[in-house]
């Protein structure tokens, strides 16, 4: 029985049938594994899904992220060791996601939970009885980083970073709608870049620069005043939880956010994550506020600068230059806070 495709709804049906119209049956096994499954009841949003703070409602999962990256994968290069690493690569994602990395202290480059992969995999029977049924080493898969199509350094475009971009301009921020991701997705080819490495780039300028139009926007959401603020909130009430005994940083990979949410809500934190939960929109000072819990830091840029026809297009478009630069220039300067203190 195919768990996880089988109870797949109609919308992630329809957006995985644009990344891969033949799903590959071989991967269902490994997808229906415990440890993938599990990640399904993680958001990709980081938690921010949860506060009127963002309009997000769909709920995307970090299995269906990691699913799609796999089908992008597989679409690019018919390479089952390429796919598993892209359909792996988030197996140590813990609930919400990289507030984990801020819990951390890695809010700068967001890759605190990534060392555990290896051991989640070689821990799982499941999965190693596939793989050695399969004759598939587990060094060939545990690491997406050594496939530049599935992973590579920002702000190239790979399978990972297409994936988040197209899903959360489809049903994250409903910044595109499905014929809008076709026809991106169906733009797109394997090029050689500057380095001559392979990488995923664009056949056509007009769309190439709308791909970069709507990445550049993103990139904004994902480090905003209103992002960092929750991502830090979320660390710091977990921070306070794990010091008082009440959870622990491994129940984070074992629970679903929703018991995670349920510990927090009965805790002495439930009213802070109640003001959270319903604001409508966070406040920001260029000094430092008096008496309330705030949040004073920068956070990872994610943007793309894509390929056309094996030249970036901050090179070779003006327009899609001044999107990137607009973006990078976002100010995360701000005292960012709401009406209360621990």
């Amino acid at each position: 029985m195919n768990k996880y495709y089988d109870n797949a709804s109609k919308e992630i049906k329809e957006y995985f049938k644009v990344l891969e119209p033949e799903f590959p049956e071989w991967l269902n096994e490994y997808i229906n594994t415990k440890e993938l499954l599990s990640q399904q009841y993680i958001s990709v949003t980081c938690g921010t899904i949860y506060s009127d703070l963002f309009e997000s409602k769909f709920f995307f999962s970090s299995l269906d992220h990691s699913v799609a990256v796999a089908l992008i994968v597989w679409h690019f290069t018919h390479d089952k060791k390429q796919t598993l690493s892209g359909l792996f690569h988030d197996i140590a994602t813990p609930a919400f996601k990289h507030c984990v990395d801020f819990l951390n202290g890695d809010y700068m480059t967001q890759e605190s939970t990534e060392d555990l992969t290896t051991n989640i995999i070689k821990n799982s029977k499941e999965i190693m009885k596939l793989l050695e049924r399969d004759n598939i080493d587990v060094s060939e898969i545990d690491n997406y980083h050594m496939y530049p199509i599935a992973d590579n350094d920002t702000p190239k475009l790979s399978a990972d970073r297409l994936e988040y971009s197209l899903s959360n301009a489809l049903f994250t921020y409903e910044l595109l709608d499905l014929d809008a991701i076709a026809e991106i997705y169906n733009d797109i080819e394997i090029e050689k870049n500057e380095k001559g490495e392979v990488e995923l780039g664009f056949k056509t300028k007009k769309i190439a620069r709308n791909f970069v139009k709507v990445t550049s926007r993103l990139s904004v959401i994902y480090r905003e005043d209103r992002t960092r603020y929750s991502m830090q909130l979320i660390a710091d009430i977990l921070k306070r939880l794990s010091d008082e005994n009440k959870i622990t940083k491994e129940d984070l990979y074992k629970l679903k956010e929703s018991d995670v949410i349920s510990i927090i809500e009965n805790s002495k934190y439930s009213k802070i994550f109640n003001i959270w939960k319903y604001a409508k929109k966070v406040k920001t000072s260029k000094e430092k506020p008096e008496n309330v819990y705030y949040v004073h830091h920068g956070a990872k840029v994610r943007y793309i600068d894509p390929l056309f026809n094996g030249e970036r297009m901050s090179k070779c478009c003006k327009i899609a230059k001044k999107y990137i630069d607009n973006n990078l220039a976002y100010d995360m300067n701000n005292y960012v806070y709401l009406d209360f203190n621990f």
